[in-house]
C-alpha cells in the first residue's frame, strides 16, 4: 500500500484495525521532493504533504524555524525523510537542529525523529509522550520506532496544558486544549512571526481524520478548535497538517464547518435516524468553498459521533 493513501484508508475503512493490517512500514522516500517555502522571517515550511496527492505525499507538514541558537523543527514526516529534512534546512541555514516539536505521535508526523542526532530536545504534550511510549498501538501511532535503544528519542520535555519555549523573537508558545485528532494534540505559535503549526487539528479543506486508538473524539474536536481559535491572539499565518499555509480566517471557517457537522450529526441521533441516513444527507453548506466530501469520510465520522454518545 503506499503511504501517500493510508491516511484515507483509515477513515475510509471505518476504523483503525484495517488499515493497520494492511499498513506496511515506511520505506525511503520514492515520491517528489517537496521543497521548503519562506513563511516569515526565519520561518519556513516543508511542504508538498498534501494525502490527496500520493505521489507528492511525504507525511506532515514540517516547520522549520531559525533562531539565534538552533533550529527547531515541528514534525519529521515518514520514516525516510529525516535526511531530505536535514538537507532543506542547510539550504537556508548553517545552524544546527536543536529542537524537535511533534504536534501529536502519528507515524507521518514523528517518522523520521530517530534520524536525527539524539543532542536533539524532543518536545510534545505528555499525552503524546505516552502514547509514543506505549507497549504496543496501532501503527499509526508509532509507538514501535521508540522502542530498545530508540527510546532516547522519547520526548524529554512535555507540558500539559501550555508551556513556552526560548524568549523574545524566538518565543514558541506551546498549547493544548483537549481532545481532538487524538488526546495530545500541540498548536505551535511563532509568536513574533505571528503564525501556527496546527498539526492535524486543521488538516485541509475535508472533514478531519480522527484517531480514537490515540485518544482523538469525534466529539469534542469541534469544541477544542474552536477553544484554540478563542484563546490563540496575535496569529496572521496557520500552518495546517496537510496544505499550504493559509490564514486565521481559514481556521476559524473550519471550525464553524466542524460544529455545524456535529450538530446536524447530533439532531440526527435525537431524531433517531440511523447513521447512515444522516452521513448520506449531510452536505457541506455552499456558503464554504473549495472542500473535498468523501461520502465514506463523513459516514465514519457520523459512526464515530454515534458510537461516543452511545458511550
Amino acid at each position: 500500500m503506499k503511504r501517500g493513501i493510508v491516511l484515507g484508508v483509515l477513515l475510509a475503512s471505518g476504523g483503525i484495525t484495517l488499515a493497520a493490517a494492511a499498513y506496511q512500514a515506511p520505506q525511503p522516500p520514492k515520491v517528489k521532493v517537496p521543497e521548503i517555502v519562506k513563511v516569515r522571517d526565519n520561518l519556513y515550511v516543508i511542504g508538498g504533504s498534501n494525502p490527496t496527492t500520493p505521489d507528492e505525499f511525504s507525511g506532515g507538514n514540517t516547520a522549520v524555524f531559525v533562531t539565534a541558537k538552533g533550529v527547531v523543527v515541528v514534525d519529521t514526516k515518514f520514516a525516510g525523510w529525516g535526511r531530505m529534512i536535514l538537507d532543506k534546512i542547510k539550504s537556508v541555514t548553517d545552524r544546527s537542529v536543536t529542537t524537535i516539536i511533534n504536534t501529536h505521535t502519528h507515524f507521518d508526523h514523528s517518522g523520521s525523529n530517530t534520524e536525527f542526532p539524539a543532542t536533539v530536545e524532543f518536545v510534545a504534550h505528555e499525552n503524546t509522550r505516552a502514547n509514543m511510549a506505549r507497549e504496543t498501538c496501532e501503527p499509526v501511532t508509532n509507538c514501535a520506532a521508540f522502542k530498545g535503544p530508540n527510546a532516547k528519542y522519547l520526548p524529554k520535555r512535555t507540558f500539559k496544558d501550555k508551556m513556552s519555549l526560548f524568549s523574545g523573537a524566538d518565543q514558541i508558545d506551546l498549547y493544548h486544549f483537549g481532545r481532538g485528532h487524538t488526546n495530545g494534540d500541540a498548536f505551535v505559535v511563532f509568536t513574533a512571526a505571528r503564525a501556527m503549526h496546527t498539526g492535524d487539528m486543521y488538516q485541509l479543506k475535508w472533514l478531519p481524520f480522527i484517531d480514537p486508538t490515540s485518544g482523538g473524539s469525534a466529539v469534542e474536536f469541534p469544541r477544542t478548535l474552536a477553544q484554540a481559535a478563542a484563546e490563540i491572539k496575535n496569529v496572521d499565518t496557520v500552518i495546517p497538517g496537510h496544505s499550504p499555509a493559509t490564514t486565521w480566517a481559514d481556521l476559524t471557517e473550519h471550525v464553524e464547518i466542524l460544529q455545524g457537522f456535529l450538530k446536524v450529526v447530533q439532531e440526527g441521533i435525537k431524531a433517531g435516524r440511523s447513521a447512515e441516513d444522516v452521513a448520506k444527507a449531510y452536505q457541506i453548506p455552499p456558503q464554504y468553498k473549495g472542500y473535498l466530501r468523501d461520502p465514506e469520510r463523513v459516514l465514519s465520522l457520523v459512526k464515530m459521533v454515534y458510537d461516543e454518545v452511545k458511550k
